[in-house]
């Protein structure tokens, strides 16, 4: 059973330090998707609820969007804490309604999703200038999918983003996070390089209460990776990382990908193959984009 509530916040963009928009917008607190794997699973100490993570959403009102006329050419990130698509959208439709107060400013914007409810809103994010739209994939795996997240499953997120890429929209294949030993990253490319302009691709990073969780499940279910999760997790050893990042980069020179590191500045055109982009070393969230984001809700 999922705990639903609604909440007032004063303002729905929130300024951002992180390097991907001047605004993030979190529409929601929580995320019913439960992923073993998210990062944002430590807003719940800011919550006050006592379901596990994954088990409770707070839905968002706000007060209309003031300085519309100051929005042209900023970026708007959907979402850094909570999942824009996730399945209860579908009733409460809070990220169509900030999309609805965005339209026509001039603003830019960039939503990341593991759902194909965004299909609703496609005409919608058409009419934004440059909007961008990517889908975390990190398995093509049914059964490992559903052991890690509640979200759609793979096939339809690949058709989402061949609908969205055909539409002319700028899409991303965020392939992330990798996990050592398990994900394939060069079938997940194969799959997904008719229908995005780029793929970005993430490590596995493991803090905070997640850590534990991911790697119970390693030595439940994979133990043979017992020792190379211990190898990059306690000891911190990079070594799997660096070999990764030269093994994706041969295959890249041999398959006509451009490849590059930390940088989406470049990105294909509609109908070229994609750029792969390695932030393999960069990490995403800062403790002062940290900070912002606790301070968000209210």
């Amino acid at each position: 059973m999922i705990k639903i509530q609604e909440i007032t916040t004063k303002d729905i963009l929130s300024k951002t330090n992180l390097p991907i928009g001047d605004y993030a917008v979190n529409p929601y607190v929580g995320c019913v998707h439960a992923c073993k794997y998210c990062y944002a699973s430590f807003m719940k100490r800011f919550t006050n609820h006592p379901e596990p993570w994954g088990e409770f959403i707070d839905v968002k009102n706000w007060t209309p969007i003031r300085d519309r006329g100051q929005l042209a050419g900023k970026e708007a990130f959907f979402c850094s804490v909570t999942a824009p698509y996730q399945p209860h959208e579908a009733r409460f439709k809070r990220t169509r309604a900030v999309l609805e107060q965005l339209q026509g400013t001039g603003i830019r914007i960039s939503i990341s999703t593991k759902s194909d409810l965004i299909l609703r809103d496609l005409d919608l994010i058409k009419t934004f200038p440059g909007a961008r739209v990517s889908w975390s994939i990190n398995t093509l795996d049914e059964d490992f999918r559903s052991e890690m997240d509640h979200a759609v499953s793979i096939e339809r997120r690949l058709e989402a983003m061949r609908q969205f890429y055909e539409a002319g929209i700028d899409t991303t294949c965020f392939i992330s996070p990798i996990f050592p030993g398990i994900t394939d990253v060069e079938a997940i490319i194969e799959r997904a390089k008719d229908r995005c302009n780029l793929v970005w691709l993430e490590n596995l990073n493991l803090r905070g209460d997640y850590r534990g969780r991911i790697l119970n499940w390693v030595h439940d279910h994979r133990p043979d990776l017992d020792e190379l999760y211990r190898q990059i997790y306690t000891k911190k050893d990079r070594t799997y990382w660096s070999e990764l990042d030269g093994q994706l980069r041969s295959y890249c020179e041999a398959n006509g990908f451009r490849y590059v590191r930390n940088d989406d500045s470049l990105r294909a055109k509609h109908g070229e193959l994609p750029v792969v982009v390695n932030y393999f070393y960069h990490e995403t969230i800062t403790k002062s984009a940290q900070k912002q984001q606790r301070g968000e809700i209210g």
